[in-house]
């Protein structure tokens, strides 16, 4: 038998090639815009890119980017930059690239959207209710029912975008003065500047929807208030809350909890730090403090003199190897270029206190963070012990989410052990019918991304409880066959660009500076060009096939195979098919032309060489139609 067992291609074999939209939560067509950008259609790469994510433009800057963990190119040598690529377009076309309040970007949106057709843009079920009244004439708005979100953070913004363009009535309520939640309030200005993100909300408030800030539930608002007030309350709060360590001194002066200080930073209400900082952690978020305490301190010293010889020292002490930190390689790389002092494999112990402040931190060696199954069971060598001097230690060891708004048996809602309200997590849908659940409150903090697809998956729960009809999706799938399909030349040999970044001493000099800077064109477009392109797929006409053996030879990623039938292994579909090819002949006398696609780059050498035109380049794509039925 062949090594593996062999796949009869269907619908679900053919979506699955396409890597990078099936890992993006929101189903990003990433490989068309990728694509778009490299035949220069600049306009149409943003609409694939905007269509399933309003904050596309935010997430062209800070996103995850789960597409390229899961590109394909990245088997051969490196991914495609997706999420600077995704810049790019938004760069041009995007929130930011206008200076109005947001209703120009609506107006571009639906111009835009009816220059092209909709099998040019996947999953743009978001952009087609502005250009008439119902989604693909299927999905009928509702009238007079109100919303109410808690929370403006991503998982709030994604829900109010879907839930007014689905005709309801959407307020949000933000405690704090501004609006983004944690994009505003915990992702430094040099990684998103609060610019774009005025711009992103703007274009989201342009569609009616409303907003309080500076209003607190269950002080200046009651829970049960809300609830008289909007038909539903979509509770979308976020993780915001610094987890504190209990160990001996972990309450003293000058600890305090990474996320606060990130909000304190945002808001310009700094807490006074020492030249001695340590912090505790190993994620993005831990990076995201250690890198903006190194900027304070630089614009500390600048701007006062007697302190420049003072010696500066920043920590960042995590429990995990340098190869099991959570945190991306971008982060460490960078946070190296700057001066942060990376201490791996330590565990704090004690924070030592002199007078109730601060003076260091003792650790102890991790030994083991992860057992043999990966399960979090960390060990230590509590012979091996490290005291560091500092006079801040600054806490990012997790997040928790803040509830004291809401009283389980007053509301009617079940919470867990952890505080949690109880919720589906696919549809946030609560054990009180009126009240759902959306971001990192309905199944603990993930990537901003998750966050969005959270809001919009709430948004359509809610369109159902409320008008009595569920928004489906239906798969449609297209094969178009590509008669001229030509490939940039050497792009199987064409290194990942290089991102653009200012320099450590130009990063230093203010909060504000912006790291990574965006691709030029030249660069955007050979990037793109890098893109193999996983919906082209080389299809096979056995009627055709004389099985000589040029495709094989020409491949040169070797992914092309002629075997014996008798060697096929796999499931009932293909011994139905091979059954049916033989008509009665010995499977040692029959053969067949298997293919392995993680090694296809999409060439076409193979169909350039068949001589009997059995091999074709057809390009597969794939939607997720909403329809609309009763329940």
């Amino acid at each position: 038998m062949y090594p593996s067992p062999v796949t009869v291609p269907d619908f679900r074999y053919w979506k699955s090639q396409i890597k990078c939209q099936a890992a993006c939560p929101v189903h990003t067509d990433a490989r068309g815009y990728v694509r778009a950008i490299a035949e220069k259609d600049y306009e149409r790469a943003y609409l694939i890119a905007r269509g399933p994510n309003p904050l596309a433009s935010i997430c062209g800057r800070v996103c995850g980017a789960p597409c390229e963990t899961e590109c394909r190119r990245g088997d051969i040598d490196k991914p495609i930059a997706i999420r600077a690529l995704k810049r790019f377009v938004c760069e041009r076309f995007g929130s930011e690239s206008r200076s109005d309040e947001g209703h120009g970007m609506i107006d571009f949106l639906k111009e835009a959207a009816t220059r092209h057709q909709a099998t040019e843009c996947r999953d743009k079920e978001e952009l087609l209710p502005l250009l008439q009244s119902t989604m693909r004439g299927q999905v009928s708005k509702v009238e007079g029912k109100s919303v109410g979100i808690i929370g403006s953070g991503p998982a709030g913004l994604a829900a109010a975008h879907d839930l007014a363009l689905l005709g309801f009535e959407v307020t949000i309520y933000e405690m704090e003065k501004v609006l983004a939640g944690m994009l505003a309030l915990g992702i430094p200005e040099y990684r998103l500047p609060r610019d774009l993100i005025r711009a992103e909300v703007g274009a989201i408030m342009a569609l009616g929807v409303k907003a309080v800030t500076g209003c607190e539930i269950g002080k200046d608002l009651e829970f049960s208030e809300l609830r008289k007030r909007h038909d539903v309350v979509i509770v979308a709060v976020g993780a915001k809350v610094s987890r504190m360590l209990a160990i001996p001194g972990g309450d003293a002066e000058g600890v305090l909890g990474g996320v606060e200080f990130l909000r304190d930073v945002a808001l310009g209400h700094t807490p006074p730090l020492g030249r001695r900082v340590v912090v505790i952690g190993g994620g993005n978020v831990a990076y995201d403090v250690g890198r903006t305490v190194l900027r304070q301190i630089s614009v500390d010293a600048a701007r006062t003199a007697l302190r420049q010889g003072e010696h500066t020292e920043v920590h960042l002490c995590s429990l995990e190897s340098l190869e099991e930190m959570p945190a991306d390689d971008v982060e460490i790389i960078e946070g190296d270029e700057e001066g942060l002092i990376r201490r791996n494999s330590l565990g704090p112990v004690e924070i030592n206190t002199e007078n109730g402040k601060v003076v260091g931190v003792t650790f102890r060696k991790c030994t083991r963070v992860f057992d043999e199954n990966r399960q979090f069971s960390p060990l230590f060598d509590d012979q091996v012990r490290e005291t560091i001097a500092c006079d801040n230690v600054l806490l990012s060891v997790g997040q928790a989410v803040d509830l004291r708004f809401i009283d389980a048996e007053r509301d009617g809602l079940d919470m867990n052990e952890r505080g949690f309200v109880i919720c589906d997590p696919n549809t946030g849908a609560s054990s009180a019918g009126d009240v759902f659940i959306a971001g990192d409150l309905a199944y603990g903090p993930k990537l901003l991304i998750h966050a969005v697809a959270s809001g919009k998956a709430v948004a359509r729960a809610v369109y159902e409880r409320v008008s009595g009809r569920a928004i489906d999706h239906r798969d449609l799938e297209l094969h178009l066959a590509i008669p001229d399909y030509k490939r940039e030349n050497g792009y199987e040999y064409r290194p990942r660009v290089e991102l653009p970044t200012i320099s450590p001493k130009q990063r230093l000099a203010t909060n504000s500076a912006q790291v990574e800077l965006c691709l030029s064109e030249d660069a955007a477009c050979a990037e793109a060009g890098r893109c193999l392109d996983c919906g082209v797929n080389t299809i096979f006409d056995g009627e055709k096939c004389i099985l000589c053996g040029g495709c094989v030879d020409v491949c040169p990623s070797l992914c092309l195979r002629i075997v014996s039938a008798d060697r096929l292994s796999g499931n009932d579909t293909l011994r139905n098919a091979v059954e049916t090819r033989l008509q009665g002949l010995e499977a040692g006398r029959a053969s067949a032309i298997i293919k392995d696609e993680s090694e296809c780059i999409r060439c076409a050498l193979c169909a350039e060489r068949c001589p009997t035109g059995a091999i074709t380049m057809e390009r597969f794509s794939f939607e997720e139609g909403p329809l609309c039925r009763a329940v």
